[in-house]
């Protein structure tokens, strides 16, 4: 039962071990891809565009509306 919900991450562990343990590491370390120097460093690395989209929503509730 636990095992199943393991089993795509461990999936992704064994098919790209560094981009899996470089993703948990950032993640662990809360750096966000539109922050320098990180940003400089992956377009260096050939990352064109990549879309953030914690950006644009902000901390503040939102409004929304029911008819």
């Amino acid at each position: 039962m636990f095992l199943d919900e393991l089993q795509p991450v461990v999936k992704e562990l064994i098919q790209q071990p560094i981009a899996f343990f470089g993703g948990f590491a950032s993640g662990l370390l809360r750096l966000k891809l539109s922050d320098d120097p990180l940003k400089k460093w992956l377009e260096q690395q050939g990352l064109v565009s990549f879309n953030d989209n914690n950006q644009d929503k902000g901390n503040s509730p939102q409004s929304i509306s029911i008819d």
